[in-house]
C-alpha cells in the first residue's frame, strides 16, 4: 500500500538534497532556515487561497510547493546538524498517535468536538511536561 507514494517521497527528498549539494542550485544552496521560513508562510497562504477559491488543480500545485519548502527547511536543518528527516517523521508520527488516543488507544469520544478537546488536552499536557516530539538520534543520516 502506498508504494508509489513512498517512491515519490524518496525522490522528492533526493531532489532537495541534490539542490542543496555543491553541484546543486546556487539559489537553493544559499538559503537558510530564516529565508525559507517566509516561503513556508507564503506557500501556506497560497494553499489557503486555493481551498477558498475551490480550485483543485491550483490546490494540488500549491500543496506541492508547500511540501517543497518544508522539505527544503528540513534539509537545511539536517545539513546544520540540528536534526534528521527521521526525527521529524518519527516525531510527527508519535504526536499523531499520542494526540488521537480515541483512535489508537482505548479512549472514547462521541463527537468531533470531543475529539478536538482531546487533541487540545494532549497538546497542553505535552507543553506542560516539556515532552520532546522527536527521538534521540544524531543528525548524520542523509535523510
Amino acid at each position: 500500500m502506498y508504494q508509489k507514494e513512498k517512491e515519490l517521497l524518496a525522490e522528492m527528498m533526493d531532489i532537495i538534497v541534490q539542490l542543496r549539494s555543491p553541484q546543486g542550485c546556487l539559489w537553493d544552496r544559499q538559503q537558510t532556515l530564516e529565508t525559507i521560513a517566509s516561503n513556508i508562510l507564503e506557500e501556506a497562504q497560497e494553499v489557503f487561497q486555493a481551498v477558498q477559491s475551490n480550485h483543485q488543480d491550483n490546490l494540488k500545485e500549491e500543496l506541492g510547493d508547500l511540501l517543497m519548502v518544508i522539505f527544503m527547511e528540513m534539509e537545511i536543518a539536517r545539513g546544520k546538524g540540528l536534526f534528521t528527516y527521521n526525527q521529524v517523521f518519527e516525531g510527527a508520527i508519535k504526536k499523531f498517535i499520542r494526540r488521537h488516543p480515541h483512535v489508537f488507544g482505548d479512549v472514547k469520544v462521541n463527537s468531533p468536538e470531543e475529539a478536538l478537546a482531546m487533541w487540545e488536552k494532549m497538546k497542553r499536557e505535552e507543553k506542560l511536561s516539556g515532552e520532546k516530539n522527536y527521538p534521540d538520534e544524531k543528525p548524520t543520516d542523509k535523510k
